[in-house]
């Protein structure tokens, strides 16, 4: 009795709220979630529990799963603001494998330096800085992510300084435990460094470029990593909206003085029909000669990809998502009846909710 009315207690305490946000004196607290449930078919027909192993969403073959269920509560007092979320799914599975803490998605607390709220800092567990895709896929143009969005951070663990010096300028600098790590796997590896420009000409455009700068652990030793993304975003219209994105990394070779590299572009066009029906077309690549950041058993990864999705929205809250997507490759990387081959072509169906 003594466990369930721990575990009841504070279910109690959250739904005593009546309403989304409640305010005690100068004390603000929200709660939002989101949760999406999947199914996905790879006509590969895989085996193993992950259908591709360079993605990190929707990963599991021919089985009902939730990707991300996700509940958070924002708390902001004068100036002091904090995030907290918990969330689970094949999502989290697949991302935080290697981590300790694998149930928390947020963990901040952050403070405004200066009456204005241009200038602020913030530490813990926070969602990164990189790419224009989330975890949670309501705002992405698509349904699964690019490749470019799986194989960079997805969250970050250290302290961000944001300077905001007007609506269309915002800075931010890092230092970080490393590349999408809440737990520093070597701890004589110094704090990663990171930064960020965004750039908003209009309320339809957003220019942003960050950077990656971390000694991050390999089998041979701690290796230096140098990165940058790109990403444009323009809403031409009610109807289209665009975006356009490049990244291009290099890390210090396990042998000698030498650099491998890898990059990527990707470019994605959504067509709104009208408030309930969207379609959206993704064409990708990515090169990773060397394995750096995709491991396909020293074969060269260079990968070319083709997306398709619809979107049904009954409402501003709930999605309805059917994609089929395609990923051709020059070397034989994917397996099919147990023999190798170049192509991959899969189907994947979600519905989702937020509040």
């Amino acid at each position: 009795m003594k466990k369930i009315w721990q575990f009841s207690l504070p279910l109690l305490l959250v739904f005593s709220f009546t309403g989304k946000a409640q305010t005690i004196d100068s004390l603000k607290i929200d709660f939002s979630g989101f949760i999406e449930s999947y199914y996905a078919y790879d006509f590969n027909q895989p085996s193993e529990n992950q259908k591709i192993p360079f993605l990190y969403n929707y990963n599991r073959h021919n089985e009902f799963n939730i990707n991300n269920a996700l509940f958070r509560v924002k708390a902001n007092y004068e100036n002091i603001y904090a995030s907290f979320a918990l969330h689970a799914g094949s999502y989290v599975e697949d991302n935080y494998a290697s981590e300790d803490i694998k149930l928390i998605s947020e963990a901040i607390v952050g403070i405004y330096l200066d009456d204005k709220r241009k200038h602020a800092i913030e530490m813990g567990i926070m969602p990164s800085f990189i790419g224009f895709e989330t975890a949670t896929s309501s705002s992405n143009l698509t349904l699964t992510r690019s490749m470019l969005a799986e194989n960079s951070p997805y969250f970050i663990t250290g302290i961000k300084y944001q300077f905001q010096p007007s609506e269309k300028w915002t800075f931010a600098t890092l230092l970080t435990n490393g590349w999408q790590r809440i737990s520093k796997p070597d701890k004589s590896a110094l704090p990663a460094f990171g930064s960020q420009i965004t750039f908003k000409p209009t309320v339809n455009a957003t220019l942003n470029w960050s950077t990656f700068i971390g000694d991050e652990p390999t089998e041979f030793g701690l290796r230096t990593r140098y990165f940058s993304n790109l990403y444009f975003d323009y809403r031409w219209n009610e109807s289209w909206r665009t975006i356009a994105g490049f990244d291009v990394g290099m890390q210090k070779s396990s042998v000698g003085e030498n650099y491998e590299n890898w990059f990527s572009p990707v470019f994605i066009a959504q067509y709104s029909f009208n408030s309930k029906w969207q379609t959206a077309f993704r064409t990708e690549y990515y090169q990773d000669e060397n394995n750096v950041i995709i491991n396909v058993n020293d074969m060269a990864f260079k990968t070319f990809g083709n997306s398709l999705n619809v979107d049904f929205l009954p409402s501003a809250k709930v999605k309805i998502r059917m994609e089929a997507r395609w990923l051709k490759s020059q070397e034989p990387i994917f397996i099919r009846n147990n023999q190798l081959v170049d192509d991959n072509f899969f189907i994947t169906a979600s519905m989702s909710f937020e509040f």
